[in-house]
C-alpha cells in the first residue's frame, strides 16, 4: 500500500495534503504554534488583508515558519478587476506565481462568483500564473475553470467559515472523478473528521482555516487535522468495504459445527 501523503501541483511537490490559512487566530503567536503543529504542504495568507510593507519583528510575516510555502489569496475581492490586481501585487512582493482566486459574489454567504472567477483565471492563467480558484460544487462550472487553464479546482464543502463539514457530498464527487487536476475542498471544514470524509471522497487535499483558529485548543485542532487528512487519505487508498441493503455476517455460516 502507498502512503501518499504528499501533494503535487502544476508539477511541484509539497510535503503535506493540508492547506492551512493565517486568518482569525487571537495573537500571532497562536498563529505560529498552529502552524508548527500541522505542517501543512502550505500556508495560505489573504493579500489584502496584511500589512505588505511592515517585516519588522513582531509583524505577521514573522510569525509565519520559513520552511512552508506560502499561497497568496484573493480574499475580500468582490470583482474580477480587484483580483487580478491582487494577484499580480502578490507576484511582485512574496515572488511567487501561485494564488488562490478568489472572488466573491454574496456579502451575506460568501459564495463565490463563479463567472468571475472564471474570467479572473483565464486573464491570470494567460500571465503565467499557477491559478488554484475557489468555487462552488457546481461540476459543469469545475470542467470550465480546468479547461481554462486551472492547475487545482476549489470547491466549497459549505460556507466560508460556517464549520458545517460537506452538505452535498455528490456534486463534490462528481468534480474529483472527472477531474484531471488536484481537487482541494475548501471552506466549511469544521473538523478533524470532516477533513477525513473529504480525503475519503478523493480529494487531493484540503484548506481550512476557522475551524484551527476558533476551537477551544487550536494547537491540538491543528494536529488533529493533520491526522484526520493523513487518515482519509489511508481509508482511500485502501477502498472501503460495498455498501449493502442487508446484514452480512462477519463470520462465515457454511461448515459450522452443530452443538
Amino acid at each position: 500500500m502507498t502512503n501518499d501523503f504528499s501533494l503535487s501541483i502544476a508539477g511541484i511537490t509539497y510535503t503535506s495534503r493540508l492547506i492551512l490559512g493565517t486568518g482569525k487566530f487571537k495573537t500571532f503567536e497562536l498563529m505560529l504554534e498552529a502552524l508548527t503543529a500541522a505542517q501543512p504542504g502550505m500556508i495560505t495568507v489573504a493579500i489584502r488583508r496584511v500589512n505588505l510593507n511592515n517585516k519588522g519583528s513582531q509583524s505577521f510575516w514573522n510569525f509565519l515558519p520559513k520552511n512552508i510555502p506560502i499561497l497568496p489569496n484573493t480574499a475580500g475581492c468582490y470583482t474580477v478587476e480587484e483580483a487580478i490586481r491582487t494577484a499580480r501585487l502578490a507576484r511582485e512582493v512574496l515572488e511567487t506565481n501561485l494564488i488562490k482566486v478568489e472572488v466573491i459574489g454574496d456579502l451575506k454567504t460568501l459564495f463565490p462568483d463563479v463567472v468571475g472567477t472564471l474570467e479572473a483565471t483565464k486573464v491570470l492563467v494567460k500571465e503565467g500564473f499557477t491559478v488554484l480558484p475557489y468555487t462552488s460544487d457546481d461540476p459543469i462550472m469545475a470542467k470550465r475553470l480546468e479547461d481554462a487553464g486551472a492547475s487545482t479546482i476549489m470547491p466549497l464543502a459549505s460556507p466560508i467559515g460556517s464549520g458545517q463539514g460537506i452538505l452535498n457530498p455528490f456534486p463534490v464527487s462528481l468534480i474529483i472523478q472527472q477531474a484531471k487536476v488536484p481537487v482541494i475542498v475548501d471552506a466549511g471544514v469544521g473538523t478533524a473528521s470532516d477533513a477525513a470524509i473529504a480525503m475519503e471522497l478523493g480529494a487531493a487535499g484540503v484548506l481550512l482555516n476557522t475551524a484551527v483558529a476558533e476551537a477551544k485548543d487550536p494547537v491540538l485542532m491543528a494536529k488533529a487535522m493533520d491526522l484526520g487528512v493523513r487518515c482519509g487519505r489511508t481509508s482511500f487508498l485502501a477502498g472501503r468495504m460495498p455498501k449493502r441493503q442487508m446484514a452480512s455476517a462477519s463470520s462465515p455460516v457454511s461448515g459450522m459445527i452443530n452443538v
